[in-house]
């Protein structure tokens, strides 16, 4: 049997977080339709597995502890060569990769029928959602200073979101048939799954195959929420790439578990930027109308939607202290009960050390 390799390399902020989990998910089933998500072991979840892979190709180390994702790509073309039928490889740094590290997973890859996948989302929702990622992450910089770096292409997120610069560098070797754009709609459809039905078909899945769905999802934060998040990374100076421990209580559990749970004012793109964003998004179309690609869904999701008329912009880089102090004391009080457990257990590992002395010196 011929072997397919889907490369699903992005972009950030399109419904990858979904995408990866309903995958993993289904990993079993799929596998039973010849549709294969290569893992690593069982000890190692599949998203993980893929990140570290994309993350030792770029030669990158961050997000774990340092070495983590050594010899993962080795790994994933291992598992690659091994499989019949459908491959799926999928995380969305690889949207950002240079043309050397490119032409390394086109040759590791080569003797397969290679697809290359993008994912692709019109500016307007995109940019304030890859700002509050980037917060999330440790950055620290305004929303209207991560505005300016992006439009003048100074930032690896314009980098990784620029359709053509990304299509025209990871499609430069391959038939335009085989590089395939995914849209991201601007509304869900009838059942809530639009986006989901649009990647299967780029993947070449039945939708019955991966019947579980995800409740996973990379949800944005709020104007309060986030400037909050990115006082705290200032005062805490801890940089971009932190440690785990730092990662997992202020990523995971602060900002992914409590800070977007709250009742918040959404991050929305000022009104003065709408002109870039209609302006690239022309391009987009322009530039995929001429290449030939496969297109799933409608180009005209990449147009940004303007705001209705009188709607009131709140601009995320002034928000009014008592906004903040909602969010501070949510924080403060999961952070409090975060201390407080582990601080039993610490108190509990002593009490039983104390104990297994004692036994001992009986």
């Amino acid at each position: 049997m011929s072997r397919v390799v889907h490369l699903h390399i992005g972009a950030p902020k399109t419904g990858t977080t979904y995408l990866q989990d309903r995958l993993m998910l289904n990993a079993a089933q799929l596998a039973r339709h010849g549709v294969v998500i290569p893992s690593k072991n069982r000890f190692v979840d599949t998203d993980v597995f893929h990140f570290r892979a994309a993350l030792d190709l770029l030669e990158q180390d961050w997000g774990g502890a340092a070495g983590h994702a050594d010899g993962a790509w080795d790994t994933m073309v291992k598992r690659v060569r091994r499989a019949d039928g459908n491959v799926v490889i999928s995380h969305e740094i690889l949207a950002g990769a240079k043309p050397d590290k490119i032409a390394k997973a086109m040759n590791d890859l080569a003797g397969n029928e290679i697809h290359v996948v993008y994912s692709a989302r019109d500016l307007a929702r995109q940019l304030p959602a890859a700002w509050q990622e980037s917060i999330k992450q440790g950055r620290k910089w305004p929303f209207r200073r991560f505005l300016n770096k992006v439009e003048r292409g100074q930032t690896w997120f314009f980098n990784a979101m620029d359709l053509p610069r990304v299509l025209s560098q990871w499609g430069a070797k391959l038939p335009p048939e085989r590089v395939h754009v995914v849209t991201v709609p601007h509304d869900r459809g009838p059942n809530g799954d639009e986006l989901w039905l649009r990647f299967c078909r780029a993947f070449g899945i039945d939708p019955a195959w991966a019947p579980l769905d995800s409740e996973r999802d990379n949800r944005s934060l709020g104007i309060a929420e986030t400037s909050l998040l990115r006082k705290l990374n200032r005062r805490l100076e801890l940089g971009v790439w932190r440690e785990p421990a730092y990662d997992n209580l202020i990523r995971e559990l602060l900002a992914q578990e409590v800070l977007v749970s709250r009742k918040a004012i959404p991050v929305r793109l000022p009104p003065e930027r709408f002109d870039f964003a209609e302006e690239r998004a022309q391009a987009w179309i322009d530039w995929i109308k001429g290449s030939g690609v496969d297109v799933i869904g409608d180009v005209e999701d990449l147009r940004p939607r303007r705001p209705a008329e009188g709607t009131e912009w709140k601009n995320p880089d002034r928000v009014r202290a008592k906004l903040e102090l909602g969010a501070a004391l949510d924080a403060l009080t999961v952070m409090t009960q975060e201390a407080a457990k582990g601080a039993q257990s610490d108190s509990l590992g002593g009490r039983l050390r104390d104990t297994a002395r004692r036994l001992r010196e009986r």
